[in-house]
């Protein structure tokens, strides 16, 4: 495995002067070898000695590479990793390095709609946003053929994973969904990401669910589930409620001594308030003119 070394190289602005002075070396030679044609001697050796030096000062003007904010240059030489230059600004070293740029700014996307299984085996529809930024640039450069394509494969792999092991919707408490708790899921998937391209040397800062849907095929069927689903746990919910409003409505009169109640009589009572506590619609009441056992 490759490992990041920092290899910032010179200050750029140091060795821009240093270049522009040494420019006059080869057309001073230039100058001795016309002077020399002029008095009749041979002058080739230095126009061939000004060529050569104005060609190696050409090659030096290659070691100039510029690092922006939040970028960095993967410096190579001949194919073997030299390092990785990081510091902003106008930057020099080795002519002869190779410079590929990566970006080290944070960067997202967001997967396609992909159909997988829940936990349950209903096929649903899923999508996810992935936050992500690279931070070891000699392993996302050496270590995957192109990062930002694996990063694209393998966070829609782990979505795939992370999906099949919750199901859709549940009305218990406790029991983790994919609609019910988005900020486990989240965790749970961002996870699952980070292991899959940590070594493409990338940091995975968020993931989350964009898009969750049942697969059109059972959307109908599945809608009409958890409506009936949702009726039950609120009438569990009102039975719940009622009878102990009951209870209470009960003990209240039993301690205050407002009415003594027979059993029949309480069974009655506690029939009505049931009745007119679960209903759907509103009750109409009935008054009794005559004694509460007519």
């Amino acid at each position: 495995m490759v490992r990041e070394r920092l290899r910032h190289g010179s200050p750029g602005l140091l060795m821009l002067p240093l270049l522009l002075i040494l420019i006059a070396i080869p057309i001073r030679v230039w100058v001795f070898g016309v002077r020399a044609v002029q008095s009749g001697e041979p002058g080739w050796f230095y126009f061939v000695g000004a060529l050569l030096i104005f060609l190696a000062w050409v090659i030096a003007l290659r070691g100039f590479f510029v690092v922006g904010p939040n970028q960095a240059r993967v410096l190579q030489l001949f194919g073997a990793y030299a390092g990785t230059a990081k510091v902003p600004g106008l930057r020099y070293a080795n002519p002869f390095y190779t410079k590929k740029r990566i970006s080290l700014r944070v960067r997202n996307f967001e997967s396609s709609h992909l159909k997988v299984n829940d936990a349950e085996g209903n096929p649903i529809e899923i999508a996810a946003v992935v936050v992500w930024r690279v931070v070891e640039t000699a392993e996302a450069v050496f270590e995957v053929d192109d990062y930002e394509n694996y990063v694209r494969v393998q966070s829609e792999a782990a979505l795939r994973n992370a999906a099949t092991s919750y199901t859709y919707d549940s009305h218990e408490e406790g029991v983790v969904s994919l609609r019910g708790s988005t900020s486990v899921v989240a965790d749970h998937l961002k996870q699952e990401v980070q292991q899959r391209l940590a070594k493409a040397g990338v940091e995975v800062l968020e993931a989350r669910i964009s898009h969750l849907a049942y697969a059109p095929e059972i959307a109908a069927a599945m809608l009409q589930r958890q409506q009936a689903g949702a009726i039950i746990a609120a009438r569990q919910s009102i039975v719940e409620g009622a009878v102990g409003m009951v209870e209470m409505a009960l003990d209240m009169l039993s301690k205050k001594s407002i009415i003594q109640l027979d059993e029949e009589r309480k069974a009655a009572m506690v029939s009505n308030l049931l009745v007119v506590l679960c209903g759907d619609r509103n009750t109409q009441p009935v008054i009794n003119t005559g004694t509460i056992y007519q």
